[in-house]
């Protein structure tokens, strides 16, 4: 199987994490897997997969989350390899994500080569929120090449949250939505309240977390317009927002100097994935104030997972998998979002009840061998089919 992620692999942020899970799962069921991916990253021991990183000719250290003249110079060096390695004619199933799936959608006509495409997100949506793709026309291009791409791949695998847009522009697509695992292992109580004293929070404070980029479409500036109508009903309440550059958290903190100082906000850069367990331990509330977007973002399945109180905006990606029982949603206007968190935080037994029912749900759900099936059936339906 070829592999193709038009992303730095590995890196703790949403698409290389979803690769590496897919990666995981297809070594489980003893597929022999290359990666074809950009030369920057790090690699991750995982048997049976070898990786292929395309040139660097122009010595990039770094690749921005999202659209940028960066990637596209990364993209027009991986393309060769592409062609390369599909003339070879070495692979059974081609696995492409994102714009990598264009060009091998078209050369797996040419050579004969089934092609998933693994839709992380829409890219017309995504490309709305540039300056220069904006416009009517634009956009309507950009929604035909995407159904054309839809169309002709063989099989087409989505984020929660992007298969009702699939089947609105291609009705006869084959499409199936992914559910990631719960992965990370849970934090015991003690090494959460060892993080809150490291990171100087009083006990008792509820704990607000936020674990994600700090894209504008993720909603952080709501949610940073949202803390003071929470401590104006719940006053000792603590923002822990996770995942800033240092740019952008130098910006928060210095946007926000007198919550800083207060100790109801703090700004964490980007962690290890391995410490996010820590961060939920530690958490009373989780919250994810997604503003828009189809794709549901990976953080609700660490929610999830840990067994904590979720409050979420109500949009569609996150409909895909949260619903009433389970996470307290809400509009995505500051003050919706705020009445959301200020509901949860005054009332322990609704706290307690979403928190029994995200776990319950992780349980039945999210579990390693359950993902590893899906991807199973995926490959054995597109072995069926070739």
């Amino acid at each position: 199987m070829l592999v193709v992620a038009p992303q730095p692999f590995y890196e703790d942020r949403g698409t290389p994490i979803a690769v590496c899970q897919l990666l995981r799962a297809l070594s489980h069921l003893a597929y022999e897997v290359d990666l074809l991916t950009y030369p920057v990253g790090r690699d991750i021991e995982i048997p049976r997969v070898r990786y292929l990183r395309s040139p660097n000719p122009l010595r990039m250290q770094w690749v921005p989350i999202g659209f940028s003249l960066r990637k596209l110079a990364m993209d027009a060096v991986l393309i060769p390899e592409l062609v390369r390695r599909l003339s070879s004619g070495a692979y059974h199933c081609v696995h492409a994500l994102e714009e990598a799936a264009f060009p091998a959608v078209a050369l797996g006509q040419r050579f004969g080569v089934p092609v998933i495409y693994d839709m992380q997100s829409s890219l017309p949506e995504q490309l709305s929120q540039r300056a220069g793709f904006r416009n009517r026309p634009v956009q309507a291009a950009l929604r035909r090449a995407e159904r054309w791409l839809l169309q002709n791949a063989d099989s087409v695998v989505s984020s929660a949250g992007l298969a009702r847009r699939v089947r609105v522009l291609v009705p006869t697509a084959r499409i199936r939505e992914w559910q990631f695992a719960g992965t990370l292992p849970i934090a015991s109580p003690e090494e959460g309240w060892a993080l809150r004293t490291e990171l100087g929070i009083a006990p008792g404070r509820p704990i607000v977390l936020y674990s994600g980029t700090f894209e504008s479409y993720q909603g952080v500036p709501e949610l940073l317009a949202a803390i003071p109508h929470v401590l104006a009903a719940v006053p000792d309440a603590t923002f822990v927002l996770v995942g800033a550059e240092e740019t952008g958290g130098s910006v928060i903190q210095r946007n926000h100097v007198d919550l800083v100082r207060s100790g109801a906000l703090r700004v964490v850069k980007r962690q290890p994935r391995e410490r996010i367990p820590l961060f939920l331990a530690m958490a009373t509330v989780a919250v994810s104030p997604r503003a828009y977007g189809d794709n549901l973002p990976l953080k609700i399945f660490d929610y999830l997972a840990a067994g904590k109180a979720i409050v979420a905006t109500d949009i569609p990606a996150h409909r895909s998998v949260l619903d009433e029982s389970c996470a307290l949603l809400t509009g995505a206007w500051s003050p919706d979002l705020a009445r959301g968190i200020v509901k949860v935080l005054q009332e322990p037994g609704l706290a307690a009840r979403l928190a029994c029912a995200a776990e319950a749900y992780a349980a039945e759900k999210l579990g390693w061998f359950q993902f590893v099936r899906a991807v199973g059936e995926l490959y054995r339906e597109m072995a069926h089919a070739a």
